[in-house]
Formats: C-alpha cells, sequence, structure tokens
C-alpha cells in the first residue's frame, strides 16, 4: 500500500436532467488526476429506488470502466425497508464495487434512528461495510441525531460525510469522542484548523478525506487537509490509508 495514497471518500456519477446533474465516471477520474487522487469512492445523488431503478447497474458500469480507481457505496431509500434491504444484499453480492452504503436524510426524510434505517444499518454492518451519512446543517442530518444511530449501532462504522457542515463541526466532533464507531469525513467543511482539531481529540485514525466532487473542487479539499498542517504520518492517513483500510474489511 502506498504511503501517500490520496483516496476520496466521496464522489458522485449520476444523470438526472430533471436536477440539472450530469456526472460521469470520466469526469470523476479528471477531477482525481488533475489533483493527484489515485482512488475514489462514487455514489448517486438520489436515493435507489427512485428516478433510476437501474442505479447500481450504471454506478458499477462507471467503476467497471476505471478498474482499481473507482468502487462505490449504493445509495438507498430506507422507507420501504424489505426492498431496501434486498437492494443493498444484490449490491454486495452482484458487484465487487459495492463497499458501503449512503443515506441522505434529506432526501429521503427518514431519521437516523428509525426503525428502517437502523435496520439497513445493521444489514450494512453484517457485510462489515460502512454507512456514510450526509451530515451537516440541515434537520435530520445533525451530528446529534445521527449519533442515534451510532449508539443503536455500535457494531456498524457511522461516518459523518461533511462532519457537520458549517455550524454543526463542533457538535460533530464532541460526538465522535462519544462514540469510537464514529468516523468524520472532511468534504464541503470550510475550516482546516478543525481537521486538526478533530485529529487531536479522536485520533488520526477516526478522520477521513474527501471531496464531494465532481463538481465540487477535489484539488481544494485536498489543500484543506494540508492546511492543517498535521504530521506527516496523520496526514497520510487521513488522506487515504483509512478509509483504505476500512473498505477492505468489505466482505
Amino acid at each position: 500500500m502506498a504511503e501517500d495514497l490520496i483516496y476520496d471518500a466521496h464522489m458522485h456519477v449520476d444523470d438526472v436532467p430533471a436536477l440539472g446533474w450530469n456526472m460521469t465516471g470520466r469526469q470523476c477520474i479528471e477531477a482525481m488526476d488533475r489533483a493527484g487522487i489515485q482512488k475514489a469512492i462514487v455514489m448517486t445523488i438520489v436515493d435507489l429506488p427512485e428516478i433510476d431503478p437501474n442505479a447500481l447497474d450504471h454506478i458499477a458500469d462507471a467503476c467497471a470502466e476505471f478498474p482499481g480507481r473507482l468502487l462505490a457505496f449504493a445509495r438507498i431509500h430506507p422507507f420501504y425497508v424489505t426492498e431496501a434491504v434486498a437492494m443493498l444484499d444484490r449490491a454486495f453480492a452482484k458487484y465487487s464495487c459495492f463497499k458501503g452504503l449512503k443515506l441522505h436524510p434529506v432526501t429521503t426524510i427518514s431519521h437516523p434512528g428509525s426503525k428502517e434505517t437502523l435496520q439497513l444499518i445493521r444489514r450494512a454492518a453484517e457485510h462489515n461495510a460502512p454507512t456514510l451519512f450526509h451530515c451537516g446543517d440541515e434537520p435530520l442530518t445533525t451530528p446529534l441525531e445521527i449519533a442515534t444511530a451510532a449508539s443503536a449501532c455500535p457494531e456498524a462504522t457511522i461516518i459523518l460525510g461533511h462532519m457537520g457542515g458549517y455550524y454543526h463541526v463542533d457538535e460533530a466532533i464532541r460526538v465522535a469522542e462519544k462514540y469510537p464507531n464514529i468516523v468524520l469525513e472532511t468534504s464541503a467543511m470550510p475550516y482546516p484548523a478543525k481537521i486538526t482539531e478533530a485529529v487531536a481529540r479522536i485520533g488520526a485514525d477516526r478522520v477521513i478525506y474527501a471531496s464531494d466532487g465532481p463538481v465540487a473542487s477535489p484539488i481544494i479539499e485536498v489543500e484543506k487537509i494540508r492546511l492543517a498542517r498535521l504530521d506527516p504520518q496523520s496526514e497520510r492517513r487521513v488522506l487515504g490509508l483509512n478509509i483504505q483500510r476500512i473498505i477492505e474489511a468489505v466482505a
């Protein structure tokens, strides 16, 4: 495993004309190359099974086009939980590229601690797969709300995408101190000093780099990690080694 690995834990591939979004695997690769990123995890911007019931296949095709560079998380709506669990199982069973679950409580209007959401998280954990939440300033997405899932599912790795956004970063660090199964992900959170603080308070092993690209700039997001002024080994862990370790455990 290269020590200088940069592994983006949060990028997007999707085609939703109604929302004006068209993000391809090639666009991800081009953005990664400009930023010196070797590998990335991609996911859709809408929730299965809405809009595109074939989204798993399309994500898998994007990963297959760039083997060794793209892996995937399955973004799934938990409300119809039996169908949701079946889709997650299908992702892991049919495609080796799927390594985790993505949940976005804003678009699903599903509380992180709801019984349906917890059932889906637990199924991901049975595969040793992490669950990445959108974690920001909107209702249902704050760190304290997502902490209910971390508390209910101590066996699951819960990643707080955006580590609380603009106004809930301190809260994200506090809940990560309380729950050792919480990992903080740095994309679209604008304060390099908070990355420094998070590493000091919870350790370098539970902070991971991400960009939310390709629309967001991976170059800016990598520079944000550099500006945190971490020691070299901590920086290597945050930029790539941590997410590599997490997904290597997925069965």
